[in-house]
């Protein structure tokens, strides 16, 4: 696909990603966002996003992405990233009216719902997707920050089985621009707040091994939430620990989000294709690490996750 072609008369481009927005997310929105006003300086683009996390705050454009999602005109054209549509959130309504979509993701679980799709379910990130559709000779180094956080958020800093030579090979050209890429690292990868180094502990230190111990759960509720005064962003890279754990094949995290409600984050070995377990209950992701909504108590929502886990293992 070319995102230029694809994009020529448009006059008004929106771009939007999934709820909850991580690092591939935040990076694939404005890494777009700056190379289409780069590209077509005659069109007006803007992002649209939940409020991403503050570590994100040094890449070029995150100040200007809107929040509140106030009633827009159709837009020429509408990119959804790193998401289905339905997870757009409020954003989807810009989705379902723009009179030219566009859906492109590496999720699994993603057939795509644009007028023009871009699925890459065996490459790492959407922001190494879109490097692959972007002109190298029209990145520079705000862009190349952007596409490189992505990267390293979904790779894991290259240690995921989805990183790939080719991979290493985009990632050494992006930092070839000469950001500080070890401090990006450090600040929005590896750092963590003293509360929240608090709550992983208690996560860590609360949790419990099943299935002759290849499987292990922590749930955090509203009140302990309340009591440490943290958000879902703050829970973040909890279940990357509990995963890591000797033994461990599939690792379940989750925390409250309302009455009788839970998110759920899993993750795995190559024993256990989480995707497939999220997309039962309506969620999805990828096969090593997926995530859903769940109504119930907690031990409703493990009792129905073990029973497809178990069918795996």
């Amino acid at each position: 696909m070319d995102l230029i072609r694809e994009c020529m008369g448009a006059k008004r481009i929106g771009i939007g990603g999934h709820i909850r927005p991580d690092g591939d997310c935040v990076g694939a929105c404005l890494s777009l966002c700056m190379y289409l006003k780069k590209c077509l300086t005659d069109a007006e683009v803007k992002v649209f996003l939940e409020q991403p996390a503050a570590i994100f705050s040094e890449i070029k454009g995150f100040d200007e992405i809107v929040c509140d999602f106030p009633r827009q005109e159709p837009f020429d054209v509408f990119f959804a990233l790193d998401t289905v549509p339905d997870r757009l959130g409020e954003g989807e309504k810009y989705f379902r009216e723009a009179k030219k979509t566009i859906n492109i993701d590496h999720h699994v679980s993603n057939s795509g719902s644009g007028d023009v799709n871009v699925m890459a379910p065996l490459i790492g990130s959407t922001c190494e997707v879109l490097y692959d559709l972007m002109s190298q000779d029209k990145i520079d180094e705000d862009i190349a920050m952007a596409l490189y956080i992505g990267m390293i958020h979904d790779t894991g800093v290259f240690q995921y089985s989805n990183t790939t030579p080719e991979t290493l090979r985009k990632a050494a050209f992006l930092i070839s621009f000469g950001f500080d890429f070890p401090k990006l690292i450090e600040e929005t990868f590896y750092q963590r707040t003293y509360v929240q180094s608090q709550i992983m502990g208690r996560a860590l230190m609360e949790s419990i091994r099943f299935m002759d111990g290849r499987c292990i759960v922590s749930a955090i509720d509203k009140k302990t939430m309340d009591f440490y005064n943290v958000g879902p962003k703050d829970l973040d890279g909890i279940v990357n620990h509990l995963r890591n754990i000797k033994g461990v094949d599939c690792a379940i995290f989750m925390y409250q989000t309302d009455v009788l409600e839970y998110k759920v984050s899993l993750r795995s070995t190559q024993a256990v294709d989480v995707a497939k377990v999220a997309s039962y209950f309506g969620g999805g992701g990828h096969v090593r690490a997926a995530g859903c909504t769940m109504k119930g108590t907690f031990h409703d929502c493990v009792n129905n996750l073990s029973l497809h886990i178990e069918e795996q293992l």
